[in-house]
């Protein structure tokens, strides 16, 4: 296949991929999502909610009288009927949605949680509840943690795990830049400087590159996060195709021809892209 032909397609595959954000629902996508964990309370028998400012956020909704998530059939249905009971200071209302934290000590709201909310806990053989403060998500995926001391909240943190995400941010631009160098020795770039070169340029590209989708997964998540990692991703190749097929051409990088240098910004950054797409889909632990 010609330098023109892979080129073409290349430019085809990253058109239609840009796509798929439109082609997806809007209802389909990572919704955000809270997170708790619950410190002190290991051996009890309780259960969980998020208590909400409003009385619905997506299907979830207060109960008024009509419809009811639990009916005297449920095993759980006289824990609804306490939570339903549960008269809050503030006003928040209990949307029927509540997790049993027996032997697990989190619960995770994942599909339209409140915001703001409160933490509220029932431990059904002291007849106690346990409410937190007023909160509000931090992030697209917020994480805290409640430490309890005799039926007591002692403190409410955020827990999100940012060592990890360095780690793993660390770890993308590491692959990223490994693929694109292979790319390379396939371009017949083997020299020390040419090497050099996209080295230097690949760090300094994906390290900006990934910083900035780091910060848009943070605040809007996986689908915002893939929708701008195709634009950046496209700017990040013009910007390569323009410094490649300037600086390659010089006499000490090789003199390499115009179109070369191009094309192997647009099979490197092609095959970076697809490989990190792949990853960001499949190993969401790592995007």
């Amino acid at each position: 296949m010609t330098q023109k032909k892979i080129l073409t397609f290349l430019i085809c595959i990253i058109m239609a991929v840009s796509m798929l954000p439109l082609w997806v629902s809007a209802d389909i996508g990572p919704k955000p999502s809270v997170s708790v964990t619950i410190e002190g309370a290991a051996g009890e028998t309780y259960f969980a909610t998020l208590l909400s400012e409003r009385k619905s956020t997506g299907p979830a909704s207060a109960y008024d009288g009509s419809y009811a998530r639990y009916t005297a059939d449920d095993e759980e249905y006289d824990i609804w009927e306490k939570f339903v009971a549960y008269e809050d200071c503030d006003g928040y209302y209990f949307l029927q949605e509540f997790w049993d934290c027996t032997g697990k000590d989190s619960f995770r709201w994942g599909y339209y949680p409140p915001d703001p909310f409160k933490i509220l806990l029932y431990f059904p053989e002291q007849d106690v509840f346990v409410s937190t403060g007023i909160y509000e998500r931090y992030a697209f995926d917020s994480y805290y943690q409640v430490s309890l001391e005799d039926f007591e909240v002692v403190a409410v943190e955020k827990t999100y795990d940012y060592s990890l995400e360095v780690v793993n941010l660390a770890v993308r631009i590491v692959i990223t830049i490994l693929v694109e160098l292979l790319v390379a020795l396939l371009f017949g770039l083997r020299s020390k400087r040419q090497l050099a070169l996209l080295t230097g340029m690949n760090v300094s590209t994906q390290i900006i590159l990934n910083v900035l989708l780091n910060m848009i997964n943070y605040n809007k998540g996986q689908y915002a996060f893939v929708f701008y990692y195709v634009l950046l991703e496209l700017l990040v190749l013009t910007i390569e195709a323009v410094v490649y097929g300037v600086v390659l051409r010089r006499e000490k990088y090789g003199t390499i021809s115009k179109s070369r240098a191009i094309c192997y910004a647009f099979a490197a950054n092609g095959i970076s892209f697809t490989v990190g797409l792949w990853i960001a889909q499949h190993l969401p632990g790592i995007f």
